[in-house]
């Protein structure tokens, strides 16, 4: 068992900095929904724009992006704490990675098309193909959160069982 590699930790790092630009990119987004025009006084007038969407969606996209790109960093930096395989380390950073962004996206989805995607045809909220397509990117992040947490737990015990007591 090995400690996480350096260029792991580095891309997932990266990964969680990408998902802090996503995050300002739907922040943006969500201004301009709000405010229901572009406002960059002084440096230009106020510019009508309308972006789809209800407050609540966009609050939750640009919190996804957040949480997940702390989650991604937090990884990075506690990687050396995490004592596996190479597979499994590889297993782990392609887990946490899907997790992050395939969480985060389709969230993105939800608040640009009005949809939940939290069941097949919408359940209470409402249906139809977008909130289907958004539904089912939702399993493999889904399956994938549990493999990150379970070679979490793994090889952050393997580490404790390797320090010496005291």
């Amino acid at each position: 068992m090995i400690m996480m590699p350096e260029r792991t930790r580095v891309l997932l790092f990266l990964n969680g900095t990408l998902l802090f630009v996503f995050a300002l990119f739907v922040g943006w987004q969500w201004f301009i929904a709000l405010l229901g025009q572009i406002v960059a006084w002084p440096l230009i007038p106020p510019i009508e724009a309308h972006i789809p969407g209800d407050p609540r969606a966009w609050r939750m996209v640009h919190m996804e992006a957040i949480t997940h790109g702390l989650l991604l960093m937090g990884w990075g930096l506690g990687g050396p704490f995490i004592r596996l395989s190479p597979r499994q380390h590889r297993v782990f950073f392609w887990s946490a990675t899907i997790t992050a962004w395939l969480f985060t996206v389709p969230a993105w989805l939800n608040a640009l098309f009005g949809t939940r995607g939290l069941a097949w045809g919408g359940g209470p909220f409402g249906g139809g193909l977008a909130n289907d397509l958004i539904f089912l990117s939702g399993w493999p992040p889904l399956v994938a959160v549990h493999i990150t947490l379970a070679l979490a737990v793994i090889g952050l015990w393997r580490t404790v069982r390797s320090l010496p007591k005291g």
